[in-house]
């Protein structure tokens, strides 16, 4: 049987050095999933991108070909004319790429990017697009699909964008579908949702996929084959069964080891003491304006609502949900970047001697200490370092804005700090596209740390990032959090990742807590229909163990189809109520 796209001995350099892809070989069938594994740098996105090639204008193609069948002729994609690659790409092959919001254009809606394909590829109406883009948006688990049709790409989560590229490379239902890293920035529910709704029009259509992914869950959940990269060479090859269930080769044992897993709990946890509070979120609502353009009347959003939390002092309090329940907003208002509706309060306690202090209508002088006692690492490292700046400029601007030290001091602190997160000092002179992603996230973390602070909020800053380097960060916050005292509250979607370093977890639904434990408590009695999607959606590097959508579809679900029990329209959401010591539900009495 003749393959859909075959890949021989490809071999990809950049100027005089050594190739960064060298003899890459691989295949994939008309329906069939083939899975690229591998971490970041090891070629697995440069293969693809020469496919539909789209490889960087520096890049050598120095051996090998790639072939695409499909329906018609085959076509030699590297040598084709660029006319006939234009309606090949985004029609009968698409790609989901890594990066939204460098891909996504800043200054057209959704909507009109999504029905460009359309237009494009299949001289659609607009009206007849729209129809079909509204479609897809539903697919992929937009809860207001007309909301994201209007919406700019600034105004929506990271998961949110995620979601508009995957409607993008499937509205036109391809051929071939080349999908980088899809689900990386997505909450698990929403990421099982997409996996099952890929094999859904895979099943449908007869279409080939190429999956580029670290997570060796989701290659058991949706390959048949994988290809396992290193370096830019196959380490190991083989069906999904023997790869997974037997790896051959210690770089692909290595990758399952890294792998974070939900644990086994056999017994709850004790209730967590609140002695010591350092921050201590009160009745929080934030409700925003949403302009609808023209004569339409603006739109009312309440992005999280009475949310109560408390943070012991050197505690990781998590907090856990998909995109857009709410999560990034509590931290923004726990901060005091957002200021909560009337009735809510955030209160910041320096030590224990301090009173509390309103993180709100704090003084000059007040503010300025917050700011350098409550620093955020955020979940993007691309677009939370300034291009233009060298990484010692990075480090020691916020030393300079609070006028700590003299300028060798600075130098020496940065110097410090990189030596903290696991870097090399010499880095200092470089510019930030000069690092892998994992070792962007530690710059952000170390220029976090120049000011010493006592609180760290964390928002996603492992969700892009490798198993392999995630292990290492994850191992990191906790080093520096046990040596510094440091208290985190950490926002994830990711329960494996929060079972491994919180003390306390808070599941966001909607915008509300719909359950509140410490991490062994949640694992070995979750009982809202949410926590157990999020458990079940989990995927395992296991091919025996297949994510169950529908444990999945059910709790993520809009509330109002959850059992009675939980059930809620609206803003009339149940009380969360103490079920046992330290188990908080949201639920009907």
């Amino acid at each position: 049987m003749t393959a859909l796209l075959d890949v021989d001995a490809l071999t990809i350099g950049f100027g005089s050095a050594p190739p960064v892809v060298s003899d890459v070989s691989f295949s994939v069938q008309a329906g069939e999933t083939l899975a690229l594994v591998g971490e970041s740098g090891s070629g697995k996105t440069l293969t693809c991108r020469s496919a539909l090639r789209i490889l960087p204008s520096s890049a050598q193609i120095r051996g090998g070909s790639v072939m695409f069948a499909g329906q018609g002729a085959p076509i030699d994609m590297l040598r084709a004319p660029e006319r006939q690659m234009r309606k090949l790409r985004g029609n009968r092959i698409a790609m989901i790429f890594q990066e939204p919001m460098r891909s996504l254009s800043p200054l057209h809606r959704l909507g009109n990017q999504v029905g460009e394909v359309l237009r494009l590829h299949r001289n659609m109406g607009s009206s007849e697009a729209k129809v079909r883009v509204l479609e897809q948006f539903e697919k992929v688990g937009f809860v207001d699909p007309e909301r994201a049709f209007r919406s700019y790409p600034f105004e929506m989560s990271g998961g949110m964008r995620q979601r508009a590229m995957i409607a993008m490379a499937m509205v036109a239902q391809p051929e071939l579908l080349i999908a980088d890293e899809p689900t990386t920035a997505l909450d698990v529910t929403t990421q099982a949702q997409v996996l099952g709704l890929i094999n859904g029009l895979q099943k449908e259509t007869g279409m080939g996929v190429i999956l580029v992914t670290h997570d060796l869950g989701v290659v058991a959940n949706m390959a048949e084959r994988v290809v396992v990269m290193n370096k830019g060479r196959v380490m190991e090859a083989g069906s999904a069964e023997d790869v997974l269930g037997s790896p051959a080769h210690g770089y692909t044992a290595k990758l399952f080891a890294a792998a974070p897993m939900i644990p086994t709990v056999a017994t709850p946890a004790p209730e967590l003491e609140y002695g010591d509070i350092i921050l201590d979120l009160k009745n929080v609502t934030k409700t925003y304006t949403l302009k609808a353009g023209g004569w339409r009347k603006p739109q009312q959003v309440t992005a999280c609502r009475d949310v109560n939390l408390q943070l012991p002092r050197g505690k990781t309090l998590a907090v856990v949900g998909e995109s857009g329940s709410g999560k990034t907003t509590c931290a923004r208002v726990a901060l005091g970047a957002e200021r909560p509706d009337p009735g809510g309060e955030v209160l910041f306690c320096p030590d224990q001697a301090t009173a509390p202090m309103p993180v709100h209508d704090m003084t000059k002088a007040q503010r300025t200490a917050f700011q350098r006692q409550a620093q955020m690492v955020f979940q993007d490292p691309y677009s939370s370092l300034s291009p233009r700046m060298r990484v010692l400029d990075a480090m020691v601007e916020p030393m300079e804005i609070h006028r700590i030290g003299t300028r060798a001091d600075r130098r020496d602190k940065a110097a410090a700090m990189l030596e903290l997160v696991g870097l090399n000092p010499d880095m200092l002179r470089r510019y930030p596209h000069a690092f892998s992603g994992g070792q962007r996230q530690r710059l952000s973390i170390a220029r976090a740390l120049t000011l010493d602070p006592q609180l760290l909020i964390c928002d996603e800053p492992t969700s892009a990032l490798d198993v392999s380097v995630q292990d290492q960060i994850l191992t990191l916050l906790e080093d520096i959090r046990d040596r510094a005292g440091l208290s985190y509250l950490f926002i994830s979607h990711d329960l494996a990742v929060v079972a491994r370093i919180a003390d306390e977890v808070a599941v966001m639904r909607a915008g509300v807590i719909v359950e509140q434990a410490p991490p062994d408590t949640l694992f070995y009695n979750p009982r809202h229909p949410y926590t157990k999607a999020l458990i079940a959606a989990q995927p395992e590097p296991d091919i025996t163990r297949p994510i169950d959508l529908d444990l999945v579809a059910k709790g993520a679900g809009a509330p109002t189809t959850w059992p009675e029990m939980f059930r809620f329209d609206g803003a009339a959401a149940p009380a969360l109520r103490e079920l046992e010591p330290g188990h908080k539900v949201r639920c009907h009495a």
